[in-house]
């Protein structure tokens, strides 16, 4: 799933960010509220995990604002505040749930994977789906299915991840640095071939036994999905 994390606290933010990414998401993470409500109206998210204390914008402020917005994406509320009161105030502002700190691992994914459960939808916008198609191809990212032609094809956590950020963008070009930011959450570094490895890997998966390719290479430029 592809998952927001607004804290401020950069060595809580670095955990958020490794872990959630090693459980098989897509995260981007912002220090800032004011970056991460720009981020959470143009940018499609499956879940929002909104740390409550941030000195900017907090994050039962951002919270607001996106509902006042109409964003209905599922938030997780993440705070040191554990009266009734506060817990009520999160979520009369629109908060699905609610995780006092400190809390465990292994809790917020249960959590942040319930709620994407509920945003489950079977449509043809890929972008809000949780099951994507494209032409013969499908990828469920619940339960990392992946067949095309009624065929099924077994990937493992990073081309499941590599394809769900091709499956939401067709038809643009994906440059080296975009994916490697997307899908590995690293900047740019010229002189790695992690991305054409995985790509590689990825098309002998889902093209090669097949008569139409769906990865193509825009030479000098990147990679298109379509």
């Amino acid at each position: 799933m592809q998952l927001l994390v607004l804290e401020d606290d950069k060595e809580i933010r670095d955990w958020l960010l490794t872990s959630l990414t090693s459980a098989g998401h897509l995260v981007d993470g912002f220090a800032k509220g004011k970056e991460a409500l720009i981020a959470a109206t143009t940018r499609e998210y499956q879940v929002l995990i909104l740390d409550w204390m941030i000195p900017d914008l907090d994050g039962l402020s951002v919270l607001k604002a996106l509902r006042s917005a109409k964003v209905k994406t599922p938030a997780i509320m993440l705070t040191a505040l554990a009266d009734i009161e506060d817990k009520v105030a999160g979520l009369n502002a629109g908060a699905d749930d609610y995780l006092a700190k400190p809390f465990a691992l292994s809790e917020l994914l249960a959590r942040v994977n319930a709620l994407g459960r509920r945003v489950f939808v079977e449509s043809d916008d890929v972008s809000q789906a949780m099951v994507l198609r494209h032409k013969d191809i499908e990828l469920d990212l619940l339960s990392f299915q992946c067949q095309r032609a009624q065929q099924k094809i077994l990937l493992n956590t990073k081309e499941v991840r590599l394809l769900e950020v091709f499956m939401r963008n067709p038809g643009r070009v994906m440059t080296k640095s975009m994916l490697l930011e997307r899908v590995w959450n690293i900047d740019f570094n010229p002189s790695s071939s992690i991305v054409e490895t995985h790509v590689s890997r990825l098309r002998a998966k889902i093209d090669k036994p097949f008569s139409t390719s769906l990865i193509e290479t825009v030479r000098g430029a990147g990679y298109v999905f379509g």
